[in-house]
């Protein structure tokens, strides 16, 4: 079994009754329960708003991939905490970055750039584009797959160049965006998924259900034997 955690900063779902129309069991909630379509993948969530903001180390040291979901409350995340998830990136746990937590403390630290790019709120159509189609990741998907109400993000995206691209967007308002980015951190994977908006039914679409359970595979190290560092005696 993969060990999941679902992180949500769950801020939007206490003020906002359009979000609550559409996720009434949270953000989290939703992305867990694609996640849980996969019975190999063992499934909980943490919010913002639980005892050390829902990831106590006896949690963090027990998950193979961490997901993250943040907007308005970047700011709250205590460093202390980032630091403890960037160490466990660092060791092999598998980190899945949503929406706009590519502006999270988290997903810049371990970037080590702005992570900024344009963006727009009108509820354009986006196409998104299957450019690795042999990628795990893409495995199951289409060539291309439309969702007709997304929030805008626009290149120049200000990140790391990936070291594989999986998709690529275009917007019905004209702009284009790497959407699907891998990373690799340390003996851990990374990967940044655009779409997944607060105020739009993102989450319940079945191709993006899809990728959430395949970069969750992805990302996972379990079996994977750690690597070793530091003085070593000559192999030959």
């Amino acid at each position: 079994m993969i060990r999941v955690t679902v992180w949500n900063e769950n801020v939007h779902e206490k003020t906002d009754e359009r979000v609550r129309a559409v996720y009434p069991d949270g953000l989290h909630g939703a992305i867990a329960a694609a996640l849980r379509e996969d019975p190999e993948l063992e499934v909980s969530t943490a919010t913002l708003d639980e005892p050390e903001q829902g990831l106590p180390d006896e949690k963090l040291n027990a998950t193979d991939v961490l997901f993250w979901w943040g907007h308005a409350a970047h700011d709250k995340v205590e460093d202390a905490l980032i630091e403890r998830i960037a160490m466990r990136v660092r060791e092999g746990m598998g980190l899945v970055v949503l929406h706009s937590g590519h502006y999270s403390k988290l997903f810049r630290r371990l970037m080590g750039t702005g992570c900024r790019s344009k963006w727009w709120e009108k509820g354009d159509k986006e196409r998104i584009f299957t450019i690795l189609p042999g990628h795990p990741i893409a495995k199951g998907l289409p060539e291309s797959f439309t969702l007709p109400c997304e929030e805008t993000y626009c290149e120049k995206f200000d990140i790391p160049t990936p070291d594989e691209v999986v998709f690529i967007a275009w917007f019905s308002g004209g702009a284009v965006l790497r959407c699907g980015d891998c990373f690799h951190y340390g003996n851990g994977k990374i990967f940044y998924f655009q779409p997944g908006h607060e105020t739009f039914p993102t989450y319940h679409d079945e191709n993006i259900r899809r990728v959430l359970r395949n970069a969750a595979r992805w990302a996972a190290s379990v079996g994977v034997p750690p690597m070793s560092y530091g003085k070593h005696e000559p192999f030959e």
